[in-house]
């Protein structure tokens, strides 16, 4: 049986104050993948050392995870630095970028709403 691990949402700030952002379930190993010379870090990454995190948060599910990156890495360098500054909550930084909260699965210990009944025939 695996185990399933949280999604972080993460921002590397570069030898030359560029930003990025990234998302793992593991933010040091990545860290280190983008800090190895070959491998499977970032492209954008290479040649750009030190490379330091400067904001990561816990989001949980992978899909949160990926369009919190994607809006992220549509934001401006000022939008991204004052969420670095200003280090929002996970509700805060989903607010701020305008991404809802995943709506939880029910479990089949939940009350379920009354099923149509169907045609028999």
């Amino acid at each position: 049986m695996s185990v399933k691990r949280a999604w972080h949402v993460y921002i590397v700030r570069t030898r030359d104050g560029s930003l990025y952002a990234g998302v793992t379930t593991d933010v040091e190993r990545r860290l280190d993948e983008h800090r190895a010379a070959r491998g499977r870090g970032a492209r954008y990454l290479r040649g750009r050392a030190p490379l330091e995190i400067v904001y990561r948060r816990r989001l949980g599910e992978r899909g949160l995870a990926l369009r919190v990156e994607w809006r992220l890495k549509r934001r401006s360098r000022a939008d991204k630095q004052a969420i670095v500054s200003d280090r929002p909550s996970r509700r805060a930084l989903l607010r701020s970028l305008g991404v809802s909260e995943p709506v939880k699965a029910c479990s089949a210990s939940t009350p379920s709403a009354p099923r149509p009944i169907g045609r028999r025939g």
